[in-house]
């Protein structure tokens, strides 16, 4: 499954689902623009990347957080002026603080956390549509969690924002589908041995879980040409087969 000649932007490509998404991308030919606000971490995913015989990524330090809509403008008019097309945006990126009762949920933790993963999602998303768009097929893929797809307690603006997030999804892909062009997908990851789950249970044995490039098949799947004609759908990967 070549990915030669695909261009793919990976938000949270400093560590994590998203260094191991970029990895097993690029080691299957794409070339992957490396998106994070980390610089150092960054070059970390782009030194792993030319290691493993990989197309040069392109590095582009990006606060989602903080940046304006100008500077997510540039972003995209970065991105055309080089390779005048995209064939895939993964939403990698994650905020997380910690389990709290809405009762106590501090406003800028709120706030803060709603920008990474629901509002520069949608942003980014919106600005890069032309890019995507300049291409026969393209691919995005939102990141959601199986622990906070419900409505349970103390989840807080983290639980708030991954629903949020599989309905921008689901509402996206019915507003694309008829063009044919650009498929959109959720992945639900489950339990990975991450930054993010280190974090979210920091008691837990996390020898016993998965790696981040355990994902690398279903990755390669969402933006690969077996998942063509795939849309509006959440893919679970502890459930995932080719």
């Amino acid at each position: 499954m070549s990915l030669s000649k695909q261009v793919i932007l990976i938000t949270g490509a400093g560590g994590g689902l998203g260094s191991a998404a970029a990895l097993a991308l690029a080691q299957q030919g794409a070339e992957i623009i490396l998106l994070d606000k980390s610089i150092p971490k960054l070059e970390q995913s782009y030194d792993a990347i030319v290691a493993a015989g990989g197309p040069e990524p392109m590095l582009y330090p990006f606060d989602l957080a903080g940046a304006n809509e100008d500077e997510y403008l540039e972003l995209a008019a970065a991105v055309q002026q080089r390779y005048g097309s995209l064939q895939g945006l993964l939403h990698s990126a994650v905020e997380f603080s910690s389990y709290t009762p809405l009762a106590i949920h501090k406003t800028q933790d709120w706030g803060h956390t709603l920008n990474v993963n629901l509002n520069a999602a949608f942003l980014l998303t919106r600005v890069l549509l032309p890019v995507l768009q300049n291409s026969d097929h393209a691919a995005i893929v939102f990141t959601s969690d199986s622990a906070a797809r419900q409505a349970k307690a103390y989840l807080g603006a983290y639980g708030v924002s991954k629903i949020a997030l599989e309905a921008l999804a689901g509402i996206l892909a019915d507003e694309l589908e008829a063009g044919g062009k650009i498929r959109v997908n959720t992945l639900v990851p489950g339990p990975v041995n991450s930054p993010l789950r280190k974090k979210s249970y920091p008691g837990e044995d996390k020898a016993a879980l998965p790696t981040p490039d355990s994902l690398a098949a279903v990755y390669r799947y969402l933006f690969g040409a077996a998942s063509l004609g795939v849309t509006g759908q959440i893919i679970d990967a502890k459930t995932f087969e080719i």
